[in-house]
């Protein structure tokens, strides 16, 4: 590890940081730099140039050491643009809200990096929970640079989008005071970019692959990834699970969440030309991931921002327009909608203000305000008649 001389510099060491970038760029020879505002954590990574991954499944736990690794603080404005400035590949996992701040301290490093004539292309994979991330990264950094470098920066900076897969368990505070720097994460190890945002040679990296026609792919990750873990979470809560493992393993669960899977990929494949198998293939490997018990992800954590995920084009209501689009009935999504609108946990306040707008609106109201499904079309009549029978205690 670290053997080939060349520097990753990663903004934000946090799940997807430290659980997953930091493995896939050091298994491939590159020291890594993280630069975070967390000092307890950059102390830990600095005091022992590396830190602990483990791997979990079913099958066990695989205990990986990181390293080379260093770590900057987020204010360090010098240093980190030195890094840019020196970095061979790129990468943001900070949190939407922090990109333009970390804009503009890469926009300092590259105003440097691009000042030089041979400075060689640089790649930054924007790993954010954002659609269009990478446009959205590119204008921030645009903004922050002179006019006359932003010929250069189109020529010799790609701003790469990715969908990430790899689910990283919450940490126990035990855990985290007994080592700062530690993380768990699944061993699942795929990390697909967008090959138009890539400038120079595609980047050596573990698990990495340059795929043509991206979009597909975030709509993968969206409609069926994602999809597949909301209509675990919210069919899960009226069951009462406190886990997303132990709402698959029921059978009144398991039935609807093959059932809205073969809806979403049925609307994916019409609507992005791609295989059913492809879609088939990828929910049975999430079938058997969502049964991780050693990641005890749970319902709360996987339902909570429930108008975020109810929104038009989100997760399952754009699932179930596109399966409606390819001509089916999307009636087990209906079932996990309709279980959606009736979130209420205490322990998310995004819950409580959806139950609010039910109220003030009748759900009618509220179906229409936020989804954008009017009551009278058919996923509006599913969505009302499901949420009535939910409350009569009765599932099909």
């Amino acid at each position: 590890m670290g053997g080939t001389g060349q520097r990753a510099l990663v903004f934000g060491a946090g799940n997807v940081g430290r659980g997953f970038l930091g493995q896939l760029f050091s298994e491939s020879g590159y020291e890594v730099v993280f630069v975070d505002i967390d000092r307890p954590l950059l102390e830990a990574l600095n005091a022992r140039r590396g830190y602990r991954l483990r791997l979990v499944d079913n099958a066990g736990a695989m205990e990986l050491w990181i390293g080379p690794v260093r770590a900057l603080h987020a204010d360090d404005s010098e240093g980190v643009a030195e890094a840019v400035a020196g970095a061979d590949l790129m990468a943001t996992s900070a949190g939407v809200r922090a990109l333009p701040s970390v804009a503009r301290t890469v926009a300092a490093g590259l105003a440097r990096r691009l000042a030089q004539p041979d400075s060689p292309p640089l790649n930054i994979i924007i790993c954010e929970n954002l659609k269009d991330a990478a446009r959205h990264f590119r204008d921030l950094v645009t903004a922050e640079l002179p006019a006359a470098l932003h010929g250069r920066l189109s020529e010799r900076v790609g701003f790469v989008d990715t969908v990430i897969g790899r689910m990283v368990p919450l940490l126990t505070p035990e855990q985290r005071a007994a080592d700062p720097a530690f993380i768990m994460a699944e061993p699942y190890k795929e990390l697909p970019v967008d090959r138009a945002g890539l400038v120079g040679e595609v980047p050596t990296v573990v698990g990495l692959e340059a795929c043509d026609h991206f979009p597909a792919y975030v709509a993968r990750k969206l409609y069926i990834h994602n999809g597949g873990h909301a209509v675990l979470a919210y069919l899960g809560y009226l069951r009462g699970h406190v886990y997303g493992y132990q709402a698959l393993e029921d059978p009144a669960v398991e039935r609807l969440l093959l059932a809205a899977w073969r809806e979403a990929e049925a609307g994916v494949a019409a609507a992005y030309r791609v295989p059913p198998e492809w879609l088939e293939a990828h929910a049975a490997d999430l079938r058997r991931r969502f049964a991780n018990r050693a990641l005890s992800d749970t319902i709360i954590r996987l339902a909570r921002d429930p108008l975020r995920k109810l929104a038009p084009e989100d997760r399952l209501v754009g699932a179930a327009r596109l399966a409606e689009r390819a001509g089916l009935a999307p009636d087990a999504l209906a079932w996990a909608i309709a279980a959606a609108y009736r979130f209420d946990s205490p322990e998310d306040p995004i819950a409580a203000e959806l139950q609010a707008r039910i109220a003030s609106l009748g759900l009618a109201g509220a179906l229409e305000a936020v989804s954008q499904i009017r009551p009278g079309e058919p996923l509006g009549q599913r969505v009302l008649d499901h949420h009535a029978r939910l409350g009569r205690g009765e599932w099909p």
